[in-house]
Parts: structure tokens; sequence; C-alpha cells
């Protein structure tokens, strides 16, 4: 037994060294394989790209101990070049082999199913592009693009299926299959918690509109998540206009109708109370500057119902006023005191000096065809310039009134320093290009039609080419006329006219005319507002076709003369807008003095005066124009030739003809023109309550004046200075084709010789 037992002791000792000398050997030969020397890095399977590429992105280099760390990290680096579909390494003795399946090749895009946008628009929105190496990654990006650019469109039920085409030596052509669908439009929209206003009236505010048949010219029908941020923010300024302060958008929500055709979209709002401005005042901080001095300039008075506008009007105002008087560097901040139980707010508005603030850099963005040079010219301010929020405003109204740009935004950053600044500007051009068409129609002339092809920014330099033509039975007309704004890099507005002209005025005056010559004209600022203009004409008119019938007044006319006149014009320009004025007012005064040579002689003077003012907010516009000038011969006992004097009528006197009013042959019924006329107009322009796409304004006019002043020796002549009078409607289309003009008018006081016209129309169009 004691035998036994040694001999099983001896066994489990034996067996159990065995098992640890085994357990010792694995790590020794698992750290002997590791700690191979790598000999060789063997690159299989590239095709295109060169295998020392492949080595270059290699963690391990031959000569060093393989690590599995380094490997995994040159398998990660190899993965993110994008070169490759697949790509693996493994161990063959001393060599590590990295097999490699190249990513193809590119060899064209295209786009199929696509209608409403062609292919250079998706082109622009992919990143692809042919000869770059295709990945499924990519791929996926450029579809979702793909997809953010028809819902921007309002096209959120489009699919876009990208297909690949195996080419040989890998290379695919890639094609998006695209189904567009059709447009989601907005099924409704609807307000919850407006107890002050309508859900109608809320429409009118916001951008966002309800799918109709007639919003077929605007987009503002389908779903854009930026139109309805932007539809908040409308919401906010309307609320804050109305004396609403305490009012808030709770949440703006678009939902799907179960068909996935169209969205309807609600708006959750909280209005708030009703506040009133409560005291308002003045405090300025400035050396030489009373507070109660600009007191003046608040835009509101205390009981009126709060606006946020006004407000920001009087700071505006603050401002503008200070910086004529040299303040460059003021801050006019508004200091708002809430009384939430009485329901006022008081505001003080706080002036004191701003920090010294020059503009480092002006820069200019958005300008695809116009030159940098034409819109810098119009700045008020240039570079190292005191920096003034109040010239800024003037340069924008300056770009603006270029005609160049649909929209212009200025901004200014923070520059290299604290006391620098960088204005920024950015543009959005609009067509400058103008096909123009008139039309008229009365009984006597029939049918006028005017064609005029002008470009407002030639070569994007901003000169402007004008050539146009009137076709009509009894006129043919010819001008062309270019103008350079900076003549020889100055602010002097130069150029010329050449004009070709046959007018029949058989049935007005009994004779035809017909006027060839030239006009040279040079224009520049007196003061910021205030511009003058000198022209140069000189022109050559024969008068003939005169029927035997004819006033003698028409007849002594018979034959050929010159003119050769240097004008002046003078124009003071308070408008708001040079195109569409909806407050302000101009001033104008012309003097013309022929005698120069030729064989006309006499001095014109002319002046005219309008004035524009916004009613019941902004939407009724009231507009109030008047004209006089009187001519004299300079030459002894002649008379001023008749194509020389006034004549009213058609569009400066509707509910007349043109030449209706004044002087007239009773014998003949020719007109004769007059040496002196007066002319006004008064007109409101209001909206008809139709959707703004429609672009449909109304107007009620009265137009007033007379011509008078014939000193001719014949008798049975007519010449009364009474005044004339008419009312009228008229209605005003923007169209698809132009701006359209109907005018309806009667005369109510006339003489009976006068001539009326009833019915007026004009279009035009743009390109």
């Amino acid at each position: 037994m004691h035998f036994r037992t040694c001999k099983n002791v001896l066994a489990a000792v034996l067996t159990g060294g065995v098992l640890a000398l085994f357990a010792l050997a694995q790590p020794l030969n698992a750290q002997t394989r590791s700690g191979t020397v790598v000999e060789e890095i063997r690159v299989v399977g590239t095709q295109r790209i060169d295998p020392s590429t492949v080595n270059a992105y290699m963690q391990i280099k031959p000569g060093e101990v393989y690590d599995p760390a380094k490997v995994d990290d040159s398998l990660k680096n190899l993965f993110n070049t994008g070169l490759f579909a697949d790509v693996t390494l493994r161990r063959e003795g001393d060599a590590v082999v990295v097999q490699v399946v190249e990513n193809p090749i590119i060899n064209r895009i295209a786009f199929e199913g696509n209608r409403k946008l062609d292919d250079e628009a998706l082109q622009s929105e992919v990143s692809l592009r042919p000869r770059v190496v295709y990945t499924r990654t990519k791929v996926q990006s450029d579809v979702q693009r793909l997809l953010d650019i028809y819902r921007r469109s309002g096209r959120f039920a489009a699919t876009v299926d990208p297909k690949v085409i195996q080419l040989p030596e890998n290379r695919v052509d890639l094609v998006f299959e695209i189904e567009e669908g059709g447009k989601t439009g907005i099924r409704a929209i609807n307000f919850i918690g407006n107890r002050e206003f309508s859900d109608g009236n809320l429409r009118d505010i916001i951008q966002t509109t309800e799918t109709a048949f007639y919003n077929f010219l605007s987009s503002n029908d389908t779903y854009d998540p930026d139109r309805l941020s932007f539809d908040r923010e409308l919401l906010r300024r309307f609320y804050l206009s109305e004396g609403f302060a305490d009012f808030r958008v709770v949440s703006a929500i678009a939902e799907l109708t179960e068909d996935r055709d169209d969205f309807i979209v609600t708006f959750t709002l909280d209005e708030g109370p009703l506040y009133n401005f409560g005291n308002l005042n003045v405090a300025s901080e400035l050396r030489g500057v009373e507070g109660t001095e600009l007191s003046g300039l608040i835009a509101a008075d205390p009981g009126d119902t709060y606006d946020a506008n006004e407000v920001e009007a009087t700071v505006q105002s603050i401002t503008e006023s200070l910086g004529e008087r040299g303040f460059a560097f003021v801050d006019v901040r508004p200091r708002v005191n809430r009384d939430r139980d009485a329901l006022t707010i008081d505001v003080t508005y706080e002036i004191r000096e701003g920090p010294r603030v020059f503009v480092e850099r002006i820069d200019i963005a958005g300008n695809v065809r116009t030159l940098d040079k034409v819109i810098r010219r119009e700045f008020t301010i240039v570079e190292g310039d005191a920096f003034n929020t109040a010239k800024l405003r003037r340069t924008r109204q300056r770009l603006q009134d270029l005609g160049f740009f649909s929209r212009v935004d200025i901004n200014n950053t923070p520059g290299s320093a604290n006391d620098r600044t960088v204005v920024s500007v950015n543009v959005e051009e609009q067509s400058t290009g103008e096909l123009s068409i008139g039309a008229g129609f009365s009984s006597s002339a029939g049918v006028l039609t005017d064609l005029a092809l002008r470009e407002r920014n030639l070569l994007g330099r901003g000169q402007d080419l004008r050539l146009s033509t009137t076709l009509a039975a009894k006129q043919q007309q010819v001008d062309l006329s270019f103008t350079e704004p900076y003549f020889l890099n100055r602010d002097v507005a130069a150029g010329f006219d050449l004009f070709l002209r046959t007018t029949d005025f058989g049935d007005r005056s009994s004779f035809e005319e017909d006027e060839a010559g030239f006009g040279l004209r040079a224009g520049y600022q007196l003061t910021e507002r205030l511009r003058h203009t000198a022209r140069y004409r000189f022109a050559r008119d024969s008068i003939g076709d005169i029927p035997a019938d004819a006033s003698p007044v028409i007849q002594a006319q018979e034959g050929s003369f010159t003119t050769s006149a240097i004008e002046n014009d003078f124009f003071f320009d308070a408008l708001d807008s040079r195109f569409n004025p909806t407050d302000g007012y101009s001033l104008s005064y012309g003097i013309d003095v022929a005698g120069f040579g030729g064989s006309e002689k006499f001095v014109r003077n002319e002046v005219g005066a309008a004035v524009f003012r916004p009613l019941f907010g902004s939407s009724f516009i009231a507009g109030l124009k008047g004209d006089a000038g009187i001519i004299n011969s300079l030459d002894g006992g002649e008379e001023v030739r008749v194509s020389e004097r006034f004549f009213l009528g058609g569009s400066r006197f509707r509910g007349f003809k043109i030449g209706g009013v004044g002087p007239r042959d009773l014998a003949s019924d020719d007109s004769l023109g007059g040496t002196k006329f007066y002319s006004g107009s008064a007109e409101l322009g209001f909206p008809l309550g139709l959707p703004d796409e429609f672009d449909v304004k109304g107007a009620l006019f009265s137009d007033f004046g007379s011509v008078w002043g014939n000193d001719d020796p014949f008798s049975n002549i007519a010449d009364d200075a009474s005044l004339r009078s008419s009312v009228g409607v008229g209605l005003g289309w923007g169209s698809p084709v132009g701006p359209v003009r109907i005018n309806l008018s009667r005369a109510i006081l006339k003489e009976d010789y006068d001539k009326t016209e009833f019915f007026s129309f004009s279009f035009g169009t743009r390109f």
C-alpha cells in the first residue's frame, strides 16, 4: 500500500509538470510569431492605382516587426481613401499581402425622368462627376441632394433611384432615375389663438398661400420649410406693428394629408394684450445736443397704439439727423419700459457716443454680370471713411434706383480690429433688357404701336442703350440713344441721341412733319438730391402735305427749318423710389434756348412737381403732380412754330385726345397748340382685394389743366385759358407679358371745341 501511494504521487507530479511546461510554451510561441519581421508588402488587385499609392497608406513597413494594431490602422486608412470597394490583409510567411478591389471610375452621369428640372440644374447639385471614383456613400449623398432640390421646388413625393451600368475596364455609367411626382401644395392654412384678426387677414400677411388655380404664376402655394420660418417672422412683425408687444408664435406645423398630395399648415398664436405708447422722450449724452432738440423726430405720440415700426423709424430719423450734423459715431437705443397693468409702453431714445468705427473693406457678392465698379461707385462712403448707417441706407437706395437688382442687402461685420468694420453688399440681379410695347386706341388715330428695345446695363457696365420705333399708319419713328453713366470715370452721365421721325398730324393739325437730328447730353449731381442735365439738340424739320382746307396758321408753317438749341434741366429727387414711388416729392425745372445757329429762335421754360404719400398703412398711395410752361419767340414778330408749342391730352391729360385741349381753328378744326400751359393730376392707388399674385391694383384720378396763348393773326381761332378737368378710374395689372394699364375717364370741365376720349389702353413687356 505504501509503495502504490508513492507511485501515484510521482505520476501526478510528472503530469503537472508537463502541463505547466506546455502552458508556458504557448505565449512563448505567440510572442515569437508576432515578433516576426515583415520582409515584404505585396499589393494585389490594382488596375489603375499604382501599388506605391497603396504602400503610402500602410502603417506597417518592410523591416518592421509585425504589429496587428498597425495592420488594423492600415486597413482603415485604405478604406477611408474611397478608392477601394474592398480591402483584405493577410500573412504569407514573412510577407503581408494587401488584396484590393478598386472602385470603378464614372464614365457618364445621366438623369432620366426629369421634366420640371433640367439636367444642368440637377448636375450642379450632385458632387459626383465623370472620371471621378464611384462610391456608394457619395451616390447616397447625391440622391439626398437631388431630393432636397425637388422638395425646395415643392415636390415632396419625388423619388430618385440610382442605377449603375457596368462597362469594360472597371468603368460605370451612373443613371439617376427620377420620378418627380406632382407639386405638394398647401390645401389649407389655419390659425389657432387669433382673436383680433381673422384667418383671412393673417393669410394676407404671410408669404405662403393656399393652392388655387390662379396661383400658376407663383410658387408660394407649395410647401417650403424655409418660407414657413419666414412666415413666423412676418406674423411677429405684423403683430408688433399693431400694438401686441407680447405676441409670439407658439408653433407652426405642416401636416401631410392622407393622400400625400398636399400639406395642411397650422399656426398656433399667443396674441397677448394690446399696448399703447406711454411717455416718449429723447435722452442725449452727446456734448452740445439736447434731447428736446430731437423730440420732434419721434414718429408716434403718447396714447397711440404701440408700433415697433415707428420705434425703428424714430431711431433711423435721429441717427440720420445727427449724421447730417457731423456726428458720425452715435448709438441710438430705445429703452422700453412695459407697464403690464396699464398696458402702456414708455420709450426713451438714449443717444450715446458710439464706438469710433471705420470702414475697413467693402465686399460685393451676388453680381454675376454687373461689374464691381458699377456697384462700388454708387457708395456714398469709401474704404477708410467713418462708418455711417445713414449713408449706407442712402447707398442702398441708390443701388435700388439703378434698376439692375431685384434685391440689395447691405450688412456690416467686425473687421480685423475693434475700430474696423467690413461692409458686405449682396445683390440679386434682375433682367435689365426691356422689350416695351405700347398700344393706344382712339376714333381718329386708330391703333398706334410703339416698340422699343433697351438694355439698361450693357455688358454689365451700367451703360444704357435704347432703340425704339413707332409703327403706325400715321407715324413712323426711329430713335437710338446711348448713355455712359460715369463718363471718363467721373460722376457725369454723358450720351448721345439720334432720331428720325415722320409724323402725320393730319387728324390733329392737318400737316405731316419729317424730323431728323441728333443730341448730345451730360448730367451730374449738384448735390446729393439735385441733378443738372445739359443738352445740345440739332434738328432739321420739314412740314408739308398740308391740305388746301387746312388752317391758315398751318399753311404758313409749310417748308423746312433747323433748330439748334441748348437745354438745361434741373431735377430735385426726394422720392423713396425712382421707378415706383410711394413716398416723398420731386421738383423739376427746364429751360431751352434756341438760336445758336439754325432758323428758330425761342426760349422755353417748364417747371414740375410731384408728391406721394402712403395712406391707411401702405396699401393706398396718394399722388399729386403738376407742370407748367411758357415759350416765347426771340425773333421779333415771328411766332413760335406749331411743332414747338405745348399740346395737352392723351396720357398727359386723360379724358382728352392728344392735342384735344387748347387753341383751335374752328373753321378747319385744327389744333394749333399754345405758348402757355399748366396741368395737374391727383391719383389714389388702392388694392382691389385680389391675391397679391395677381398684382392688380386700381386707381381713382382727376386730371386738370389748360393750354392757351395763340397770337396768330387769323380769325376763327378759339383760344381760351379756362380750366379743363376730367375724372376717371384706372386698372393696372403686372401681367406675365408686362404692365397693363386701362383708363376710363370723362371730361367734366371742357370747351365745346375740345376733343375728348373715354378709353385708353397700354401694355408692355420685359425680357
